[in-house]
């Protein structure tokens, strides 16, 4: 009887040590084409990720053009009741109002998808 016992939990231990077997095989095997699909996921970006990423740019340069026509109209008011500093000031603004507005156009110019 303790011999049927011990064949019985020899039996047991090979089907059930095949398994762990075959899983470690398997794990071994796909390690590098599961470090290496995740480096490339690392390494790029999607569609979806640059969409955003290209939308926030925008976003923060739409605030900054917002805060530039703000000053400007301040300082066009001050322009014109005489005062100096605030027509030079009014002059570089208009020019960082162009360097923004140049920059949002280059972000919502279409460019092609690179192959």
């Amino acid at each position: 009887m303790r011999r049927f016992t011990t064949v019985i939990s020899l039996i047991a231990c090979a089907v059930t040590l095949q398994g762990c077997l075959a899983k470690t095989v398997v794990d071994v095997a796909t390690t590098p084409v599961r470090i290496g699909s995740k480096a490339v996921d690392l390494a790029t970006t999607s569609q979806s990720e640059a969409d955003e990423k290209r939308g926030k740019a925008l976003r923060k340069i739409d605030n900054k053009l917002d805060d530039l026509h703000d000053g400007w109209r301040k300082a066009d008011k001050q322009c014109r009741d005489g005062k100096d500093k605030a027509c030079e000031k009014r002059s570089r603004l208009e020019m960082s109002i162009e360097q923004a507005q140049a920059e949002r156009d280059s972000l919502t110019r279409y460019s092609p998808p690179s192959s």
